[in-house]
């Protein structure tokens, strides 16, 4: 658990909640009044939303307001299970006495999965993670019309069906990823892991222990988008299906991924 917590207030400007997910690397915040009182989450699907509508209000008119939330004394079991169960969610909130104490992302669940067996207490950090490294400048959003225009091409992570599950976790907590592209030697795409692929649930037998090796953990057949192909039709994919990444693929091989950031 977290509990420096960085926060967006519900009368911020949204543009304010999109510069902290983006120079921070997180895809949601917890939304409060009142310096600690949980209101809401935003997230950078929210924002795009946002953007659809040509909207530019608060954060507080396009925040999620049924927040899941737990408190200090649950066990960390729980936590893990309900964040597997609701592959959407990746910060829980953690909320005592109707205020904000700290949060519980995926990334604290995959450093120390032996660990969550106690409370919350086990998985404590007291400060937030380095941000994200700044990546190198992009074409902006604003006037692209290809998923091309605004890809990451560069700096691509990518696992094979017979890495690991291991390491596929050290590669997502060292480049705080939320998905990998899982490939093969000639670059063809065949799946996506992703942080809930990996996770251990206490509470399910059939996740209790995590598969060896990347094939076995994966989700194949992913979606995957053409670098012609438009960027509102990409858009609408990462906001209706909620995806997190979309593998790039030109002539069978993977040549950038598509990430909500990008289209931001």
């Amino acid at each position: 658990m977290t509990r420096r917590v960085l926060t967006v207030d519900a009368e911020d400007p949204i543009e304010r909640a999109e510069k902290r997910m983006l120079t921070t690397g997180f895809s949601a915040l917890p939304v409060v009044r009142d310096i600690d009182r949980l209101v809401g989450i935003v997230s950078l699907v929210d924002v795009l939303r946002a953007r659809e509508q040509d909207s530019d209000g608060t954060v507080g008119g396009i925040m999620t307001t049924e927040v899941l939330a737990l408190s200090p004394t649950t066990s960390a079991a729980v936590v893990a299970h309900r964040m597997r169960t609701y592959g959407e969610l990746r910060v829980m909130p953690i909320v005592e006495r109707g205020r904000l104490v700290g949060i519980v992302t995926r990334s604290d669940l995959l450093r120390g999965p032996r660990r969550a067996q106690g409370r919350l207490g086990r998985l404590f950090r007291p400060t937030l993670p380095d941000p994200t490294p700044v990546r190198p400048p992009r074409p902006a959003v604003a006037g692209a019309t290809t998923v091309g225009e605004v890809m990451t091409r560069t700096g691509l992570v990518t696992v094979d069906p017979t890495t690991p599950c291991s390491r596929a976790v050290e590669l997502l907590l060292a480049h705080r990823f939320s998905a990998l592209p899982v490939t093969e030697p000639d670059g063809a795409v065949v799946g996506i892991v992703s942080e809930a692929d990996l996770m251990r649930d206490p509470l399910d037998g059939t996740r209790g222990v995590l598969p060896r090796t990347v094939g076995a953990a994966m989700t194949r057949d992913p979606t995957v988008v053409h670098p012609g192909t438009p960027l509102d039709q990409a858009r609408a994919l990462v906001v209706d299906r909620g995806f997190r990444v979309l593998p790039v693929v030109e002539e069978g091989g993977l040549v950038g991924v598509l990430s909500r950031s990008d289209l931001i």
